[in-house]
Protein backbone atom coordinates (compact mmCIF):
# COMPACT_ATOMS: atom_id res chain seq x y z
CA UNK A 1 0.00 0.00 0.00
CA UNK A 2 3.02 2.31 0.37
CA UNK A 3 2.73 4.71 -2.62
CA UNK A 4 6.41 4.59 -3.63
CA UNK A 5 6.10 0.94 -4.62
CA UNK A 6 2.36 0.46 -5.17
CA UNK A 7 1.77 -1.49 -8.42
CA UNK A 8 5.44 -1.36 -9.35
CA UNK A 9 7.49 -3.93 -11.15
CA UNK A 10 10.95 -3.96 -9.58
CA UNK A 11 13.80 -5.68 -11.37
CA UNK A 12 16.36 -6.88 -8.81
CA UNK A 13 19.82 -6.35 -10.25
CA UNK A 14 21.87 -7.53 -7.32
CA UNK A 15 21.10 -9.45 -4.14
CA UNK A 16 23.93 -10.50 -1.86
CA UNK A 17 25.24 -10.30 1.72
CA UNK A 18 25.64 -6.52 1.35
CA UNK A 19 21.97 -5.95 0.52
CA UNK A 20 19.84 -5.66 -2.59
CA UNK A 21 19.59 -3.22 -5.48
CA UNK A 22 16.92 -2.94 -8.13
CA UNK A 23 15.01 -0.51 -10.33
CA UNK A 24 11.33 0.21 -10.79
CA UNK A 25 10.53 -0.65 -14.41
CA UNK A 26 7.17 1.06 -14.75
CA UNK A 27 7.58 4.67 -13.59
CA UNK A 28 8.28 6.82 -16.67
CA UNK A 29 9.35 10.42 -16.10
CA UNK A 30 8.57 13.44 -18.29
CA UNK A 31 12.25 14.04 -19.05
CA UNK A 32 13.37 12.73 -22.43
CA UNK A 33 16.62 10.80 -22.74
CA UNK A 34 17.66 13.25 -25.47
CA UNK A 35 17.53 16.15 -22.97
CA UNK A 36 20.04 14.61 -20.56
CA UNK A 37 21.96 11.94 -22.50
CA UNK A 38 21.50 12.75 -26.21
CA UNK A 39 24.08 10.21 -27.40
CA UNK A 40 21.99 7.38 -25.90
CA UNK A 41 18.58 8.49 -27.15
CA UNK A 42 18.67 6.51 -30.40
CA UNK A 43 19.04 3.15 -28.65
CA UNK A 44 16.70 3.97 -25.77
CA UNK A 45 13.54 1.87 -25.85
CA UNK A 46 10.22 3.58 -26.49
CA UNK A 47 9.11 5.74 -24.81
CA UNK A 48 12.49 7.46 -24.91
CA UNK A 49 12.18 9.03 -21.49
CA UNK A 50 14.01 8.59 -18.23
CA UNK A 51 12.35 6.29 -15.71
CA UNK A 52 12.26 6.80 -11.96
CA UNK A 53 14.18 3.75 -10.79
CA UNK A 54 13.38 4.28 -7.14
CA UNK A 55 13.61 6.63 -4.22
CA UNK A 56 17.39 6.33 -3.67
CA UNK A 57 19.90 8.70 -5.37
CA UNK A 58 17.58 10.17 -7.97
CA UNK A 59 20.47 12.32 -9.17
CA UNK A 60 22.33 9.21 -10.37
CA UNK A 61 21.60 7.27 -13.56
CA UNK A 62 21.58 3.51 -13.96
CA UNK A 63 21.04 1.80 -17.31
CA UNK A 64 19.73 -1.66 -18.19
CA UNK A 65 19.69 -3.16 -21.65
CA UNK A 66 18.44 -6.31 -23.32
CA UNK A 67 20.97 -8.08 -25.54
CA UNK A 68 20.02 -9.21 -29.00
CA UNK A 69 19.65 -12.98 -29.27
CA UNK A 70 23.08 -14.47 -29.93
CA UNK A 71 25.01 -11.28 -29.14
CA UNK A 72 28.28 -11.80 -27.30
CA UNK A 73 29.58 -9.27 -24.80
CA UNK A 74 32.97 -10.94 -24.35
CA UNK A 75 35.59 -8.20 -24.47
CA UNK A 76 33.01 -5.41 -24.78
CA UNK A 77 33.70 -2.57 -22.38
CA UNK A 78 30.67 -1.02 -20.79
CA UNK A 79 28.42 -4.08 -20.52
CA UNK A 80 28.01 -6.34 -17.50
CA UNK A 81 25.66 -9.31 -17.58
CA UNK A 82 22.98 -9.24 -14.89
CA UNK A 83 21.01 -12.33 -15.87
CA UNK A 84 20.49 -14.06 -19.21
CA UNK A 85 20.17 -11.35 -21.86
CA UNK A 86 19.80 -8.47 -19.36
CA UNK A 87 22.90 -6.29 -18.96
CA UNK A 88 23.99 -3.24 -17.02
CA UNK A 89 25.21 -0.56 -19.40
CA UNK A 90 27.94 1.87 -18.41
CA UNK A 91 26.77 5.26 -19.66
CA UNK A 92 30.42 6.34 -20.02
CA UNK A 93 30.84 3.70 -22.75
CA UNK A 94 30.53 4.41 -26.47
CA UNK A 95 26.85 4.12 -27.52
CA UNK A 96 27.90 3.25 -31.08
CA UNK A 97 29.74 0.20 -29.75
CA UNK A 98 26.78 -0.87 -27.60
CA UNK A 99 23.96 -0.22 -30.09
CA UNK A 100 24.50 -3.26 -32.38
CA UNK A 101 24.47 -5.59 -29.37
CA UNK A 102 21.22 -4.53 -27.69
CA UNK A 103 17.54 -4.54 -28.56
CA UNK A 104 17.24 -1.40 -26.48
CA UNK A 105 18.20 0.27 -23.24
CA UNK A 106 16.32 1.94 -20.41
CA UNK A 107 17.85 4.68 -18.26
CA UNK A 108 16.71 5.03 -14.67
CA UNK A 109 17.12 8.01 -12.37
CA UNK A 110 17.67 6.53 -8.94
CA UNK A 111 17.19 3.01 -7.69
CA UNK A 112 15.52 0.90 -5.03
CA UNK A 113 17.84 -0.36 -2.34
CA UNK A 114 17.62 -2.57 0.72
CA UNK A 115 20.19 -3.06 3.46
CA UNK A 116 21.31 -6.53 4.51
CA UNK A 117 18.27 -8.51 5.70
CA UNK A 118 15.75 -5.76 4.94
CA UNK A 119 14.36 -7.31 1.76
CA UNK A 120 14.22 -10.75 3.36
CA UNK A 121 12.08 -9.26 6.15
CA UNK A 122 9.74 -7.65 3.63
CA UNK A 123 9.46 -10.96 1.77
CA UNK A 124 8.61 -12.79 5.01
CA UNK A 125 5.83 -10.22 5.56
CA UNK A 126 4.50 -10.97 2.06
CA UNK A 127 5.12 -7.33 1.08
CA UNK A 128 6.34 -8.43 -2.36
CA UNK A 129 5.37 -10.94 -5.01
CA UNK A 130 8.47 -12.58 -6.48
CA UNK A 131 8.28 -13.82 -10.08
CA UNK A 132 10.80 -14.46 -12.83
CA UNK A 133 11.49 -11.72 -15.35
CA UNK A 134 11.58 -11.98 -19.11
CA UNK A 135 14.58 -10.45 -20.91
CA UNK A 136 12.23 -7.92 -22.51
CA UNK A 137 10.79 -6.64 -19.21
CA UNK A 138 13.43 -3.96 -18.53
CA UNK A 139 12.87 -2.26 -21.89
CA UNK A 140 9.21 -3.05 -22.52
CA UNK A 141 6.62 -0.42 -21.84
CA UNK A 142 4.52 -0.77 -24.92
CA UNK A 143 1.81 -1.96 -22.57
CA UNK A 144 -0.29 0.42 -20.54
CA UNK A 145 0.10 -1.60 -17.32
CA UNK A 146 3.32 -3.60 -17.01
CA UNK A 147 2.33 -4.66 -13.48
CA UNK A 148 -0.85 -6.36 -14.74
CA UNK A 149 0.98 -7.82 -17.75
CA UNK A 150 3.64 -9.47 -15.57
CA UNK A 151 1.00 -10.89 -13.22
CA UNK A 152 -1.20 -12.09 -16.09
CA UNK A 153 1.53 -14.43 -17.34
CA UNK A 154 1.80 -16.15 -13.93
CA UNK A 155 -0.03 -19.39 -13.07
CA UNK A 156 -3.36 -19.33 -11.25
CA UNK A 157 -4.28 -18.02 -8.70
CA UNK A 158 -1.55 -15.34 -8.94
CA UNK A 159 -2.63 -14.28 -12.43
CA UNK A 160 -6.00 -13.22 -11.02
CA UNK A 161 -4.29 -10.28 -9.29
CA UNK A 162 -3.76 -8.73 -12.72
CA UNK A 163 -7.44 -7.77 -12.72
CA UNK A 164 -7.20 -5.98 -9.38
CA UNK A 165 -8.43 -2.41 -9.96
CA UNK A 166 -6.06 0.47 -9.34
CA UNK A 167 -8.67 2.22 -7.20
CA UNK A 168 -10.70 -0.41 -5.34
CA UNK A 169 -13.23 2.13 -4.14
CA UNK A 170 -14.18 2.87 -7.76
CA UNK A 171 -14.84 -0.78 -8.56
Amino acid sequence: MEPTFRRTVVYVIEHNEGGSLGVVLNRPDDTSVHEVLPLWSEIAATPRTLFVGGPVKRDAALCLGTLRVGASIDGVRGLRRVDGRVVLVDLDADPEEIAPLVEGIRIFAGYAGWTFGQLEGELQNDDWIVVSALPSDPIDLGRSDLWAHVLRRQPLPLSLLATHPIEVERN
